[in-house]
């Protein structure tokens, strides 16, 4: 059977929870910088997403190394969609004429004030994720061909180092320059491009358990020997 139209058990499952942590980890924590003080390192500023967003990338490799690189750009293009009508949706919402009172009028506020620049937020995270996931994707399907499929644990945290190079060095300035002082994005970029790649490193057992699952139980191991690797595309 044609790869490609075999049926898969578990892509759905992992194409859903991609989704969902795509969602909540950039509208429920990316507009928080948190600070937290460091035994050796001192007062480290992080955006709150950080800690959440990595699984992101997480899914990304699992589904680049057992389902291949055309999968994973279809996770991509939708969680994509999905933070484009959720930055649609609060715009909308924001914008409806309140009803009379003080709860709303306060309930109002607090919408402004987590959503109101969600638009922005929306659009530098669309961006930002879009070329680091692809980024992300190619390596590691172009390592796992280079290796022969050894090294899993070089090729994950190599290619999340690269996508989340890409991703940090993007979202944060074009969502949080002028909102937040200049000293203060870069510091928030290079301390979560650091704490996501440290992530990755202390999940790479994980990895390796639900890689080695999820092949057993698909029956597939696949390499991107002759794929097209341009991210303009939904066909798997």
């Amino acid at each position: 059977m044609d790869a490609s139209k075999r049926h898969h058990r578990y892509y759905d499952l992992i194409l859903a929870a991609f989704v969902v942590v795509l969602l909540c980890s950039n509208f429920i924590g990316a507009g928080k910088a948190a600070i937290l003080d460091f035994p050796y390192v001192g007062e480290v500023t992080f955006g709150a997403g950080i800690l959440f967003f990595p699984i992101a990338y997480f899914f990304g490799d699992i589904l680049t190394e057992v389902y291949g690189y055309a999968y994973d750009r279809r996770a991509v293009w939708a969680g994509f969609t999905a933070l484009a009508f959720a930055a649609i949706m609060a715009q909308l919402v924001i914008a409806l004429p309140v009803a009379p009172g003080s709860y709303m009028a306060n309930y109002q506020q607090g919408m402004e004030t987590v959503f109101g620049n969600s638009w922005r937020v929306a659009l530098a995270s669309m961006f930002a994720f879009w070329c680091g996931s692809f980024v992300n994707s190619y390596t590691l399907a172009k390592m796992k061909i280079l290796t022969q499929g050894r090294f899993l644990w070089m090729r994950t945290i190599e290619s999340t180092a690269t996508g989340e190079l890409m991703d940090s060095s993007l979202f944060y300035m074009l969502a949080f320059y002028g909102v937040w002082p200049f000293h203060e994005v870069l510091a928030v970029a290079a301390s979560q491009y650091l704490l996501k790649t440290t992530w990755e490193v202390l999940a790479t057992p994980l990895t390796y358990w639900i890689v080695g699952f999820l092949k057993y139980k698909e029956n597939q191991d696949h390499y991107d020997a002759h794929t097209n690797f341009t991210p303009f595309k939904l066909k798997v």
